[in-house]
């Protein structure tokens, strides 16, 4: 459950975020249900950002931000609600190839620039950790209200939230009806009924979602990944953990990346590697300041086979020269464990070696056997039973 400080509308910096297209009202219809309709921990946005195609941009301004008839201003001023930052420069309108504005999402490529422009836009928000985010897919095509609801799955927090707006009938069809006004305004419907706005009954239905921000690298909280990258990225880290070892070019993949490894870091994940694939008992480190000639041994003939039979590893050779003692050892297992989590983030985890938790301390990479091969990372499809096999026997 959400302390106090967690609960959204407590967050100094509130966000509604909105896709529109031709029917601007989702805007005001949103605000309303949000700020004006609870009874109870009201979610008074501090700025409102709409995103949408170029038409939907044009309709929105003149609709919402005109003097006449500017339905933002007017309901501000109907509910003495408090400054909010929605101009036309929180309008997004999103981009083509080129750099210029969408009028419509029509193709293909149309469709993958509204989603990394999307998911762009919701990746900043959610970086702000002072902010809480409401996310409407009420509005616009179904396809932008899919990726706006996705993105926030991908990168929201427990302070986020997701919804849908409803409106009661006739004024639900109604391009006319913006809110329920808190005087009598009367609308003519289509066919000549007439209505008054007053007595209209507009709610939110909030949508839960999956939140797969634990999921994802760091790079890509705070870099400028595309959506499929993304997604990518978030299907690797709710997949089966495999690891993939090419000792000939220092690299592995893992949680679906490929990446290099320094040598001597290489060598020691190589050895917990091989030990996971024979289904051998964990190992004891070295003890502190005393040398281990069995480590010793273990640690060089996987950094031989990184190396290869032409390479000089006297200076290695020398540091281990009586074994390999706690420090070396704990020192390089750190690096290991560092690089792992830069590269993959949270999903890291079924990648770094385990000391089992309790003492006496026992180190183990905890991956099945079938998740584990070796061979050249880059290939497309690697021969898993005779890689496995021919490693397991080295």
């Amino acid at each position: 459950m959400l302390n106090a400080r967690q609960q959204p509308d407590q967050f100094p910096r509130r966000i509604l975020v909105a896709v529109t297209g031709l029917s601007p009202q989702i805007v005001t219809e949103t605000l309303y249900a949000l700020a004006v309709a609870p009874t109870a921990n009201a979610f008074i946005p501090t700025e409102m950002h709409l995103i949408t195609t170029r038409s939907g941009a044009e309709k929105a301004r003149l609709a919402l931000l005109s003097e006449e008839p500017g339905w933002f201003h007017r309901l501000s001023r109907d509910y003495a609600l408090p400054p909010i930052d929605f101009t036309a420069a929180t309008i997004h309108v999103l981009e083509d190839a080129g750099g210029r504005p969408l009028d419509d999402i029509r193709s293909p490529e149309d469709n993958r620039r509204a989603a990394d422009g999307i998911t762009a836009l919701i990746r900043e928000f959610t970086a702000d950790p002072d902010c809480a985010l409401h996310v409407s897919i009420a509005g616009g095509r179904k396809t932008m209200g899919f990726f706006l609801g996705y993105a926030l799955s991908l990168y929201g927090r427990p302070q986020d939230k997701l919804s849908h707006v409803l409106v009661s009938e006739p004024f639900e069809s109604s391009l006319g009806f913006y809110y329920p006004t808190p005087s009598s305004r009367v609308l003519e419907m289509p066919g000549g009924r007439l209505v008054d706005c007053a007595s209209a009954q507009v709610t939110l239905a909030e949508l839960p979602f999956v939140s797969l921000r634990h999921g994802l690298p760091e790079a890509l909280l705070t870099g400028r990944a595309s959506y499929n990258e993304t997604v990518e990225a978030a299907r690797h880290a709710l997949a089966p953990a495999e690891l993939q070892i090419d000792l000939e070019a220092r690299r592995v993949r893992a949680g679906g990346k490929a990446f290099a490894l320094p040598p001597a870091e290489l060598a020691l994940l190589s050895v917990f590697a091989r030990r996971a694939l024979r289904g051998e008992a964990p190992l004891p480190a070295p003890a502190k300041e005393l040398p281990d000639a069995d480590w010793k041994l273990r640690y060089l003939v996987e950094l031989r086979w990184i190396a290869g039979p032409m390479k000089d590893l006297d200076e290695t050779e020398r540091a281990l020269r009586l074994g390999m003692d706690g420090g070396y050892f704990s020192a390089h297992l750190s690096k290991l464990k560092k690089i792992l989590r830069r590269e993959l983030g949270p999903a890291a985890e079924p990648y770094l070696i385990s000391d089992g938790g309790s003492r006496p301390r026992r180190y183990r990479l905890e991956l099945r056997s079938e998740a584990i091969w070796f061979g050249p990372v880059d290939s497309a499809t690697p021969e898993l039973a005779p890689t496995r096999s021919n490693s397991a026997s080295a």
